[in-house]
């Protein structure tokens, strides 16, 4: 009897690292039940668009991929089979399914566990075309495979997954649900499996990874996490990822200064300066808490990076409050700074606010902070030349004049800029030492010493 071939499966992950863990977890979960991973849609039996349905322009670009498949399968490959899964499915679901007819099957955030039974009952003679949108109350552990590129340096842990914290312009929590952590143990086993495999950064992801523990009974300290993980063997960085002003703390802060496989590095995404904006935003935390923050954060941390991201036009923000903060980012001049231009997205609070800003004065504000951050970014990075910077190396670089591509310990992935590197004696995802010799706007450059 004749061997069936087995299915092949393509991702298509799109959004923020949260949403690239799920995809992972999905294609783990599948290839062990027998299906085969492809890298090209062309020459798979099952494309699976997992979304990112957080603003406009994440819902456009997830709404184009969607399309682009749908146009193919109508017009040359009538057998392949769509799936779309992830943030987009979650929020708009039931009312894509009635829309783009070329899918086949909707499944939401809470799906993710159940991604085997889903591709199991496209194939029954008698599946229909259908929407599957349960409670997002999905959390994976380490006992879920996930696949990641084999020599891959780097890896995230979602360390929880939702947000209790209901700011007004944010729909993640209908999304993604309550907050919901993970347990110490079951995360540190996580970060063991992951150096075993050979990676050597370990990148703590959340919605906002300093309300974890929170919501368990035995209430973990995230700084306490941090310390274990970095006892584990193999485990060379640990970087930390969307930390709420509001919620972090000392010895969050003195856990990073004393470990020195915790990079001098925190993303702490501050959304305004203003206090009446902070407040319609339901960030509950004040301007003044913030800058005391920040303060506390460089004083104790030495040679500390901080990134941070805000939001720009939203409802309410005047020429003066746009101004306030503007002259902060000035004067607290953080090494690494995104800007949003304000979504008004259905179902949040904000979006009922009548003072709505218009487009063309949002991208004006936008286009302001980012002028003055590059400035910034340029003046911190050239003061960097001559130091001496670990780098972990990502891969070939196309540059005639500079051989590899890393990041510093200053550098996140995919957010934050590169380092270029001089030197072939060294191997990708190793880390080693360089010389900076130049620096850009964004990048740096150096020797492998």
């Amino acid at each position: 009897m004749k061997k069936e071939k087995p299915q092949k499966v393509h991702f298509i992950s799109l959004g923020c690292p949260k949403n690239l863990i799920d995809s992972e977890v999905m294609a783990g979960l599948l290839n062990k039940s027998g299906r085969r991973l492809t890298q090209s849609a062309d020459d798979a039996d099952i494309v699976i668009v997992n979304t990112c349905g957080f603003i406009d322009a994440a819902k456009e670009e997830s709404l184009e991929e969607i399309l682009t498949l749908a146009q193919k399968k109508k017009s040359s490959r009538q057998e392949l089979k769509i799936v779309v899964a992830g943030c987009l499915a979650q929020r708009y679901g039931k009312e894509l399914l009635a829309e783009i007819a070329e899918v086949d099957l909707f499944i939401g955030t809470g799906e993710v566990g159940n991604i085997v039974q889903h591709i199991k009952n496209l194939d029954n003679a008698d599946f229909r075309r259908q929407g599957i949108i349960s409670k997002p109350k999905f959390l994976m552990n380490y006992h879920h495979p996930r696949i990641i590129p084999a020599k891959a340096a780097s890896a995230y842990i979602k360390i929880s997954d939702g947000c209790s914290n209901c700011c007004t312009y944010c729909a993640i929590p209908s999304i993604r649900g309550r907050a919901r952590s993970r347990m110490p143990k079951d995360i540190l086993r996580e970060a063991e499996l992951l150096a075993v495999r050979g990676v050597k950064e370990i990148i703590i992801i959340g919605q906002d990874t300093t309300a974890y523990g929170k919501d368990l009974k035995s209430q973990p300290r995230l700084a306490q996490l941090l310390k274990e993980m970095a006892r584990i063997r193999g485990i060379r960085w640990i970087r930390l990822l969307y930390a709420h002003p509001a919620h972090i703390s000392n010895d969050l802060m003195e856990v990073i200064a004393e470990e020195n496989k915790i990079c001098s590095y925190i993303d702490l995404p501050i959304q305004h300066i203003d206090d009446h904006i902070l407040k319609t935003m339901n960030r509950r935390v004040t301007a003044a808490q913030i800058k005391a923050v920040i303060t506390q954060a460089r004083n104790i941390i030495p040679e500390l990076a901080l990134r941070t991201s805000f939001i720009v036009g939203f409802p309410g923000e005047t020429q003066k409050r746009f101004e306030k903060l503007l002259n902060f980012v000035r004067e607290t001049k953080f090494d690494h700074l995104g800007v949003f231009t304000y979504s008004r997205e259905e179902g949040t609070t904000a979006a009922n606010i009548k003072t709505q800003i218009p487009k063309i004065e949002k991208d004006r504000r936008h286009d302001l902070i980012m002028t003055e951050q590059i400035a910034i970014s340029h003046s911190i990075n050239n003061s960097l030349i001559g130091t001496m910077q670990e780098v972990i190396i990502e891969e070939k670089s196309d540059r005639p004049d500079f051989d590899l591509i890393g990041r510093s310990r200053r550098q996140a992935p995919e957010i934050d800029g590169i380092t270029y590197l001089k030197g072939t004696n060294a191997k990708i995802s190793s880390i080693i030492k360089c010389k900076i010799i130049s620096a850009d706007d964004y990048d740096l450059f150096g020797e492998i010493i």
